[in-house]
């Protein structure tokens, strides 16, 4: 069972859905509160703030993709697992690059969502503990940027911008392997872990988040490279020479 003290917030159009869900996370020790759309997030979230938000894409009024939008914009990295009733790929890339930390389309298995959620908290409580153990003095220095591991920042000419947790961790990982291909798993098993629960274009998102971040051009990237049918490598200098 799950300690009761881990809040859920869904929203969700759908009142079967909300029902239905509602029962079931609070059978397994959840507390759970749901609302039909997102007009009282932030009232929420400042008053009673949940430990994980299931959030559903089609919603009347503001939409999954603009609620998921505006609390990364404020560098918020409150999970986010996003539901829809489209499966379509496109649909799916673009809830995850908009932030969102895990995704599941209509229909589904409450087991399957349940376990989605244990996995994306799971990954939410190691963060700290990682953080601990990273040396404080360790820095990472490429171009004009600073990738502070003891403060889990990255820099620009002094000026910080802003990364998620896993932004913060894949970046890392490549830092930690310059000029070294790394397969798309193996960045997963880095920055994540041995237990990961993610698509198998999760990596490429995350890439080109990064890439939009850190590159003058993403579309002709020279820090992050794409090495085809394999993954990535990172270049410290920027060459433009692929491995």
């Amino acid at each position: 069972m799950t300690s009761p003290s881990r809040r859920l917030l869904l929203i969700d159009d759908d009142a079967r859905i909300r029902e239905l869900l509602t029962r079931y996370l609070t059978e397994q020790g959840f507390d759970v509160d749901v609302y039909a759309d997102a007009s009282q997030l932030e009232k929420r979230l400042q008053q009673r703030r949940p430990h994980l938000l299931i959030l559903d894409l089609m919603l009347p009024g503001e939409d999954g993709l603009s609620v998921c939008r505006k609390i990364r914009a404020r560098n918020d990295n409150l999970p986010i697992i996003m539901l829809t009733a489209r499966g379509d790929d496109v649909d799916r890339i673009i809830g995850l690059e908009m932030g969102a930390d895990d995704y599941l389309p209509k229909p589904f298995n409450p087991r399957e969502l349940l376990a989605r959620i244990q996995a994306v908290l799971r990954r939410q409580a190691e963060v700290p503990a990682l953080a601990a153990a990273l040396d404080p003095e360790e820095v990472y220095v490429f171009a004009d940027y600073r990738l502070d591991a003891g403060q889990r920042k990255l820099f620009r000419n002094d000026v910080e911008i802003p990364l998620s947790q896993a932004e913060f961790s894949l970046l890392k990982v490549l830092a930690m392997h310059p000029r070294h291909p790394l397969s798309r798993e193996r960045l997963l098993e880095l920055s994540r872990g041995r237990e990961f629960e993610a698509f198998d274009r999760s990596v490429d998102v995350q890439i080109s988040r990064l890439r939009k971040l850190i590159e003058a051009d993403p579309s002709q990237p020279g820090f992050i490279q794409t090495v085809w049918g394999f993954g990535y490598v990172f270049v410290p200098d920027g060459a433009t020479t692929t491995p």
